[in-house]
């Protein structure tokens, strides 16, 4: 009895604790069109440090002059980190042009392929399998 008492509490815990991580990431043609390109031009708003992604957020202008904020997905913050990227490095005002892929849901959501500081500095592009270089 007491053996399979901790046999269905490991399993508890393995399905409660494990598929969170599992079920936080996905794959990007699961929510991303790589055929449906995206260009914005905005200002930063916030950029959140997390893992699996880290976020950028960005005020844009739409074609019927309303501001719209747009949900950037970049690569995991750790990943940000080793290409020389500091939290600090993005602060809310900044000007950017981000190169995305939308999301499929229609949100104003996208994945990121480069982002470029008004001053023409290309912070980073992405993965090839997204569209970008390394």
């Amino acid at each position: 009895m007491t053996r399979l008492r901790s046999a269905t509490i490991c399993m508890s815990l393995g399905l409660t604790f494990g598929t969170g991580s599992g079920l936080a990431h996905h794959s990007f043609a699961a929510e991303f069109d790589i055929n449906s390109p995206v260009r914005l031009e905005g200002r930063v708003t916030e950029m959140t440090w997390a893992n699996p992604h880290a976020w950028i957020y960005l005020d844009v202008e739409d074609e019927a002059g309303n501001v719209v904020n747009w949900a950037v997905e970049t690569r995991a913050a750790n990943r940000l980190i080793r290409r020389g990227w500091r939290p600090g490095d993005l602060a809310a005002g900044t000007v950017l042009v981000v190169e995305a892929y939308r999301a499929r849901d229609g949100t104003p959501t996208a994945s990121l392929a480069s982002a470029t500081l008004a001053d023409g500095r290309t912070l980073f592009e992405g993965s090839r399998e997204r569209g970008g270089s390394q």
